[in-house]
């Protein structure tokens, strides 16, 4: 009998991984906003944002690429990446979008988070992009300091809808 490896694997998403992608996805996205705003806006959202429907839309996006980190077979961690024109804002040919990137809470710290900033990098580059940006909740300091110490800097911000409230998000970027 093989032995799994204690190492996540991080590969392409496909088809078949949507059910546990979602899953993974929806309880991360819990995890990480439900404390700081009212349930009914992070229920509202998961209901437009988080469905079944919506992430095989964008799995089937050829401008979108998911990129799951997997665990002796679950997976615990994702990236969605865009190219134009599926970006969220800036619409920059030469940029690739972190369009999500989620690491389940009891991963949090272990290092998965800059693997999947790198293998976000890796693509861009491959992509021959001159940068990566990507927007993040001004008040989620502890994403915004691990995107500082890997190197993105806030070069704007732009509104946020979220349930029947607008918040913000502050683009950030790193250049190559």
């Amino acid at each position: 009998m093989e032995s799994q490896s204690t190492e996540p694997i991080i590969r392409k998403a496909t088809q078949i991984d949507l059910g546990d992608l979602l899953h993974m996805a929806r309880t991360a996205f819990l995890q990480a906003f439900t404390s700081g705003n009212k349930p009914e806006n992070v229920a509202a959202y998961l209901g437009e944002a988080f469905t079944l429907k919506q992430f095989e839309k964008e799995l089937d996006n050829p401008a979108s690429t998911f990129f799951v980190a997997e665990l002796e077979g679950e997976i615990i961690g994702y990236t969605k990446v865009n190219l134009v024109p599926a970006q969220t804002d800036l619409h920059d040919p030469e940029s690739l979008e972190i369009a999500r990137l989620y690491v389940l809470e009891h991963h949090l710290g272990s290092g998965l988070g800059k693997k999947l900033l790198e293998t976000a990098i890796a693509f861009a580059k491959q992509h021959q992009k001159k940068y990566l940006w990507l927007g993040v909740w001004e008040h989620n300091t502890r994403a915004i300091r691990f995107y500082e110490k890997n190197g993105l800097r806030i070069f704007g911000s732009h509104p946020f809808p979220f349930g029947d409230e607008v918040q913000t998000d502050y683009l950030m970027r790193i250049d190559f």
